[in-house]
């Protein structure tokens, strides 16, 4: 068997005296796949950062084709022919393809102008050598979001890259558009490329990659070869545990003979809101399914005050609440968990600290100034109560993992005390582990007596949390079961599709 392109031997890396990574050992051979996977703090992260020169290890090596090769800055990366295309995109939308990819890197004519004649031949015989289906003048904002995946992907490409890095690459691509890449990534496999795929996504890592390494608490679990394995071994090294016990449905009673907690009358907003009508009662948890379109988004953002709510009522214990933006929706006991929490739910480049304080400034005032000591009891006692995984509340939300960020969302608006929750998707892109986690902390706000609705493309997170679900259809609640009438994922797929 051929030496591995890369191997890192014995990694181990500690911050502030936590350790957070143990001997770890990874490889990846040329023509190779190979994934990546662990829950929130594993690991994954800082293994890979070590390897792009953004954190130096305590100890351990890292070889290139059998060679000890030292990465300390993204450059040494970059000259060792490693390259990490990143979740967010870092391209120019309005340049073209072939000024993306060689930007800063530009040819130049004997008089020491700009040569795009050159960058676009270069950028032409890339591609062509890649065989995707874009032309170097192609304008970046004109094309789909997964021409500009393999955009970045060429960008790297073009630098000599060997071996890539890519996380989370289908998390902002459509069907079709994954298909795409996923072709396109078997094409780099044949031309002798390694690449280290990062994803939560279960079954892209059963079809695209050839081996799996698994990290939990910063170690490393297993590898093994992907067709020898199984989803079950899988999530059970991810979380150390019987898969099926963590999504298990728990019943639990829920008062009825006490007013709702929160009820909407009529509600219509939009053409996506028709009419929408529902109670939840104290501590209960109601889920909303619906295929994509149904308005289930949509009407989150009416009742918090984001999309205007033509005609309806809103109430929160028994009082009607005049929403007509997000604070009235705030002012009222309302809180919303958003779809995007990068976009929407995070001041990324701001600390854990700053972003869980953010909706209670108000409340934290002492005089002209901000009771810095009262913010820093909240943020840390909720840092703790969530199982945040951070080395300080002054570090940057944006540093931190994609489940550790959705908690920091939770702790925002928990540091508000609410009575309602609007929750939209709220495991989207994080790991199983973090999945089981957030649910946990559902079911204990809850159990509080919050009332939460839920709205969620995952129909296992959807039965495992709902004491009730509704079915959403062209901006209608068109059905309303309760949880214990379901014995299973397909009949809950049913009732959406309307059978």
């Amino acid at each position: 068997m051929d030496r591995p392109i890369l191997e890192m031997k014995n990694i181990s890396k500690s911050f502030n005296g936590v350790k957070v990574l143990h001997d770890v050992n990874f490889s990846v051979n040329k023509g190779e796949v190979h994934a990546l996977m662990g829950g929130n703090g594993a690991g994954k992260s800082t293994l890979m950062k070590i390897l792009t020169g953004v954190y130096t290890a305590d100890k351990g090596e890292i070889l290139i084709e059998g060679k000890p090769v030292s990465i300390k800055s993204y450059e040494d990366a970059k000259a060792n022919k490693i390259s990490m295309i990143f979740q967010e995109f870092s391209l120019i939308p309005t340049l073209t393809v072939a000024q993306n990819i060689y930007l800063t890197r530009e040819s130049k004519t004997p008089l020491g102008l700009l040569d795009d004649k050159e960058n676009a031949r270069k950028t032409e015989k890339l591609l062509k050598e890649l065989g995707v289906d874009i032309k170097p003048s192609d304008i970046v904002q004109d094309l789909g979001v997964g021409y500009w995946q393999m955009t970045e992907i060429a960008k790297a490409l073009s630098q000599e890259a060997k071996v890539l890095i890519m996380d989370e690459p289908t998390s902002s691509l459509t069907k079709r558009e994954t298909e795409v890449l996923f072709s396109f990534i078997n094409q780099l496999k044949e031309k002798g490329y390694a690449i280290i795929y990062i994803s939560h996504r279960m079954d892209e890592i059963f079809r695209i990659c050839d081996r799996i390494t698994i990290l939990r608490d910063g170690r490393k679990i297993t590898t093994e070869v992907i067709k020898e394995t199984t989803l079950d071994t899988v999530i059970q090294h991810i979380v150390g545990a019987e898969f099926d016990k963590l999504f298990e449905w728990v019943e639990r009673d829920v008062p009825t003979d006490v007013p709702p907690a929160f009820e909407i009358r009529n509600v219509k907003a939009g053409t996506k809101v028709d009419d929408v009508s529902l109670k939840i009662q104290p501590g209960e948890i109601v889920g909303i399914a619906g295929l994509m379109g149904s308005g289930r988004t949509e009407l989150l953002r009416t009742i918090f005050g984001i999309d205007p709510m033509d005609s309806g009522e809103i109430y929160v214990n028994g009082k009607k609440r005049n929403i007509r933006s997000a604070r009235h929706a705030i002012d009222a006991g309302i809180a919303l968990i958003p779809e995007d929490r990068r976009l929407q739910g995070l001041v990324l480049q701001h600390s854990v600290k700053d972003n869980i304080i953010l909706p209670i400034l108000s409340k934290l005032k002492k005089g002209m100034l901000l009771d810095n000591k009262k913010a820093t009891e909240i943020s840390k006692r909720l840092v703790e109560r969530l199982n945040i995984k951070t080395e300080s509340i002054a570090k940057q939300s944006g540093l931190l993992s994609g489940g550790n960020q959705q908690k920091i969302v939770l702790a925002k608006w928990l540091a508000n005390d609410p009575d309602v929750l609007l929750l939209d998707e709220p495991t989207i892109g994080v790991d199983i582990g973090a999945k089981t986690e957030i649910i946990d902390i559902v079911r204990e706000l809850a159990a509080s007596g919050k009332a939460i609705l839920v709205v969620s493309s995952e129909l296992p997170e959807l039965l495992a949390l709902s004491d009730r679900l509704l079915i959403m259809h062209e901006g209608r609640i068109k059905r309303e079961i309760k949880r214990k009438e379901i014995q299973s994922e397909e009949e809950l797929q049913y009732a959406i599709q309307g059978y």
